[in-house]
């Protein structure tokens, strides 16, 4: 089926606007818009894909006749044998960033490279499942620079850039992140297993 015949219904098992303000972007023409549903499971599995299709699964109970996004993300870091990773949520507390760069301050050279990550997993209301992976390679920065993103986007300098995600800003954001180049590798699964949602 042509995706361009109907528009997919889609909701996001989320309430983070930012997340999707970026997945949006890519969705463009989607109907998406954000679940704000109680209970959502912790995110306690081994994966992103596990975490994702958690939340995607809680998220299917509450919706009919339109796809659920599962979404989970992080950052991994060389010098922190590729940590966070999926505990980048709850990592350093609420100060996140400051205790990265705290890990980190002895740390130069191949140390600070780092990854972003980001699983998607689309529930369609048949049950069938399909999955997006996006990864944004790059560096973490010495000092926080930059007001716009969000997460450790101050201390993120994508590979290619002198400037943070931060100082790079949402519009950037949108078109290069690692959860927008999810969202494109699920329109591809979606391409190549002819779905269009509903």
């Amino acid at each position: 089926m042509n995706l361009s015949k109907r528009v997919p219904r889609a909701r996001l098992a989320s309430r983070n606007e930012n997340k999707l303000r970026e997945l949006a972007r890519v969705l463009e023409g989607w109907q998406l818009g954000l679940l704000d549903a109680g209970g959502y499971p912790p995110e306690e599995g081994a994966t992103y894909y596990e975490n994702a299709l958690a939340k995607a699964r809680h998220g299917s109970r509450f919706v009919d006749e339109a796809w659920v996004l599962g979404e989970d993300s992080g950052l991994e870091v060389e010098g922190l044998g590729g940590g966070p990773g999926i505990r980048s949520a709850r990592f350093g507390g609420g100060e996140p960033v400051e205790r990265l760069l705290e890990e980190l301050r002895e740390v130069e050279g191949e140390g600070r490279r780092a990854r972003y990550v980001c699983e998607l997993v689309a529930l369609a209301p048949s049950g069938d499942e399909l999955r997006g992976t996006g990864v944004l390679d790059g560096r973490i920065a010495h000092e926080p620079r930059g007001n716009e993103g969000f997460g450790y986007d101050p201390i993120f300098v994508p590979t290619g850039e002198e400037r943070t995600v931060a100082e790079l800003g949402n519009e950037w954001k949108a078109e290069n992140s690692h959860r927008a180049r999810a969202a494109r590798d699920l329109l591809r699964a979606m391409s190549r297993r002819g779905s269009s949602g509903v």
